[in-house]
């Protein structure tokens, strides 16, 4: 039995509040149970230097957690003058989870950045802002297009994303974080609709897992961003 009591294959409630936030472009709060993110969408008309005069847009992600977002209150890093790796390694994945499923062509020459700050810390919390984010980034590209700013969709797909992990050698869907803190194996999907791998983060922690547990985790992934992207075209319709 897991802790939360759930199925090996059973995600915490999924619950998507869009227009969240008056002013952003996008935005929405996102709950995977008590892990809850705030994802905004912001459109700006300019882009980096190397990338002017290419034709094309850039979307990128940034990610920050609430001093009290955990158990005990953790120091704020624009205090500390720096991100931590951490930090640093998240806002890359959301940035290139983003740009997956994103034409940026079609974009135009203007960038959209992703902000994804977590309120509430209960494990899961990068893949419930990649799997946020896109209904932000969702929400402003359909106002770009409403108000004729681009002629055509540059999202291709739905992007979602879920950890797994194997706890006391059972494979189980969507680690909150009593079972992410004493988990053999954990491993973060991000999985595009239709089929396609966005990116795989796994590791082991406490055993190793061989060719099969790896598949295990990829099925029940499948099986969690299914049910992720159904509650992103409930929000975004």
């Amino acid at each position: 039995m897991r802790p939360s009591g759930r199925a090996p294959d059973e995600m915490r409630p999924i619950l998507i509040e869009t227009g969240f936030t008056r002013h952003a472009e996008g935005s929405c709060l996102i709950s995977f149970g008590d892990t809850k993110v705030l994802c905004t969408a912001s459109v700006e008309e300019r882009l980096p230097g190397w990338l002017r005069g290419k034709g094309e847009g850039w979307v990128t992600g940034e990610y920050s957690m609430l001093p009290r977002a955990t158990h005990t209150r953790g120091s704020r890093e624009a205090a500390k003058g720096r991100q931590s790796g951490r930090t640093q390694e998240i806002q890359r994945l959301i940035g290139r989870s983003l740009r997956a499923v994103t034409d940026l062509r079609k974009l135009g020459e203007r960038q959209i950045t992703l902000d994804c700050d977590v309120i509430q810390a209960d494990g899961g919390t990068r893949t419930a802002a990649i799997s946020g984010a896109w209904v932000a980034l969702r929400l402003a590209v359909d106002k770009l297009m409403a108000e004729g700013a681009i002629a055509s969709d540059p999202i291709i797909a739905k992007v979602a994303a879920v950890s797994c992990g194997i706890c006391g050698g059972t494979p189980v869907l969507d680690l909150d974080y009593a079972e992410d803190s004493s988990a053999d194996a954990d491993a973060n999907f991000v999985l595009i609709e239709g089929g396609q791998i966005a990116e795989v983060q796994a590791t082991a922690e406490g055993a190793t897992y061989d060719e099969e547990g790896l598949l295990r985790l990829l099925r029940l992934a499948r099986i969690g961003c299914d049910r992720i992207f159904a509650a992103q075209d409930a929000a975004v319709k």
